[in-house]
């Protein structure tokens, strides 16, 4: 039986562990605030992008210089590039397990085909234990990602599509759904798929739709790399934030049990000495 002074001491370790969880909820809760705004304002403009893009498609869809963009060519997927978006500390629950897990499945499926791109710490030493050698890696972004950031992502998978190093890209990243929930997501941004159906507005262009084409296809593709990296910064912090809630609960259950127990300790304690001075007195008699 341990002694009381050692469950004492458990206990002090056990709410000095709790009161750093609660820092942390607070810290990440404070992070969540302005992530999930950066989330919320961007999805309207990738939405109307994508209404745009639609509209311009649909008129220039007889143009045989829109068709022939390499941006749009279909390829035997020979060669497939993965974007793994994880983040760059842990203590957030299974947010990056279950991404890793599904890139390790998708890695697997696709066995010999398949080239990861990491962003984020978590990927990136999962991957370098196992022996894989990435495109490419990035660090210490994973919490605030900016536009520059997608913008050299999105010319370097759109560089290699075109020069035909590879024949498809793949994101792979957490989704943002509210702060109990996030999805993993696995999208694919090259070749671009056009959105199908009539335009729904009648516009008047300036230039010819076919040109327009040929800015709005790399746009697009930046555009959706840097919404990922805002749902995937918005779905760690809450992600952490939960787990962080989780541990403070567990640590306030922990801290009762050992309580409980500290207090049948002394009592048998005194139990014990309260025998021994009686049983003493009784064999002075």
């Amino acid at each position: 039986m341990p002694s009381l002074i050692d469950i004492r001491r458990r206990i002090r370790s056990v709410k000095s562990t709790q009161q750093i969880t609660k820092a942390m909820k607070m810290v990440a809760a404070a992070k969540l605030r302005k992530a999930q705004e950066r989330v919320i304002s961007s999805r309207p403009y990738a939405k109307i992008f994508e209404q745009v893009l639609k509209n311009v498609s649909a008129v220039a869809a007889s143009d045989d210089r829109v068709a022939s963009h390499p941006l749009l060519a279909v390829r035997p997927e020979n060669r497939i590039q993965v974007v793994l978006i994880t983040s760059d500390r842990g203590f957030a629950g299974g947010f990056n397990a279950n991404l890793i897990r599904a890139a390790q499945q998708f890695y697997n499926e696709h066995s010999g085909k398949v080239e990861v791109e990491l962003y984020g710490r978590k990927g990136r030493d999962y991957f370098r234990r196992r022996g894989v050698v990435p495109t490419g890696e990035v660090t210490g972004i994973s919490e605030n990602p900016k536009l520059d950031h997608a913008a050299a992502l999105s010319k370097k998978m759109i560089d290699r599509f075109s020069e035909q190093e590879i024949d498809s890209v793949y994101l792979l990243y957490n989704e943002f759904k509210s702060v109990l929930a996030q999805k993993v997501t696995l999208k694919r941004i090259l070749p671009i798929a056009l959105p199908e159906g009539a335009a729904v507005q009648d516009y008047i262009y300036e230039q010819p739709p076919a040109e327009m084409m040929r800015t709005l296809l790399p746009a697009y593709v930046q555009v959706e790399i840097y919404r990922s990296m805002l749902e995937s910064a918005a779905a760690e912090f809450a992600a952490r934030m939960t787990a962080m809630d989780a541990a403070t609960s567990n640590a306030d259950e922990v801290i009762e049990k050992l309580t409980l127990y500290m207090n049948r300790v002394r009592q048998a304690s005194i139990t014990k000495e309260i025998i021994e001075v009686v049983s003493g007195a009784a064999a002075l008699d």
